[in-house]
């Protein structure tokens, strides 16, 4: 499976990686640092040239997936030293752009919020497609595919196929997968993208960082409770501007509690109760250490909340 292939060249990738290397990769039309190799450094240039084309491989790979994964000019670029005052020196050490490995832009990303999104829900999407195949689990893997490709027919835009392609998912995990397999799932994605920095209030860096990657336009939340039976601690959360939409009575939560769980260090709520209310969602997500887990990926809409 594809997966196998996600896997393996981002192996290879952080195998040249190195903490202290100078240099690494972006594009020389946007700027961005596209994964797999966003994060990374390395320590020569032909270390660097060699992950620009594992990285290039890998966003091939992905695009079987989704042909709209955005295409990127990749270059190699050395971090500059500084002088004793602190500053950086006139000259630029960016690399002359000689490795073109991309072809022409096809698809409209022109601002950097559209790259944004683009960007995270195909970062979500290949974190779990790895999982689903290092798990075994295929048919998830087709499913999705085949849910994608129906609903993409009645679609253009590349927000629109990226935002399909992650809704798409949701679903057949809900629907595929026993909740404790959701749940593992989600875990063992969580794993395999870049982690972040330690934060005193991790629910709020995962809607501040769904807010700036334009899957949510605002959002408003309470202070956490705790009840005193059981020691179970929830918060309500209220969403505008949601991405992804509802379908059969379901809303896809799957990137909201993927990026909580990121920034709880791999603990995933128990519970997600979906409300709607004027102007957006109501949800509820509920920490406990009670057996048994409900609304992960695809939230029933009219539960408590």
């Amino acid at each position: 499976m594809i997966g196998m292939t996600l896997i393996e060249i981002r192996e290879h990738i952080d195998d040249l990686a190195t903490e202290d290397g100078q240099y690494y990769v972006v594009c020389g039309r946007t700027g961005d640092r596209p994964v797999p190799a966003a994060d990374n450094r390395f320590p020569d240039r032909s270390t660097a040239r060699a992950a620009a084309r594992a990285t290039e491989q890998y966003r091939s790979a992905l695009r079987r997936y989704d042909p709209q994964v955005p295409y990127y000019e990749l270059i190699v670029c050395e971090e500059t030293a500084r002088d004793a005052t602190g500053a950086q020196p006139l000259e630029s050490a960016t690399e002359t752009p000689q490795l073109r490995l991309s072809k022409p832009v096809r698809i409209d990303s022109s601002t950097a919020e559209r790259r944004d999104r683009i960007e995270f829900c195909h970062r979500v999407v290949g974190a779990v497609f790895e999982t689903l195949s290092k798990a075994g689990h295929d048919e998830v893997e087709r499913a999705a595919m085949d849910s994608y490709f129906e609903l993409a027919e009645t679609l253009s835009g590349p927000d629109e196929l990226c935002i399909c392609l992650l809704e798409s998912m949701a679903v057949e995990l809900d629907e595929r997968l026993s909740p404790a397999d959701q749940a593992e799932t989600l875990s063992n994605a969580v794993a395999r993208l870049e982690p972040v920095a330690d934060s005193n209030n991790p629910l709020e860096a995962t809607l501040t960082s769904l807010e700036q990657w334009g899957l949510i336009t605002g959002y408003t939340r309470s202070p956490w409770s705790v009840n005193l039976d059981d020691g179970a601690r929830s918060v309500v959360v209220r969403i505008s501007g949601y991405a992804l939409p509802a379908r059969n009575n379901r809303l896809p939560v799957l990137p909201l509690t993927l990026e909580l769980c990121r920034h709880q260090t791999k603990r995933l709520p128990q519970f997600v109760r979906v409300t709607a209310i004027d102007g957006g969602w109501q949800l509820r997500f509920v920490l406990t250490d009670t057996v048994g887990q409900d609304g992960l990926v695809n939230a029933p809409i009219g539960g408590e909340a």
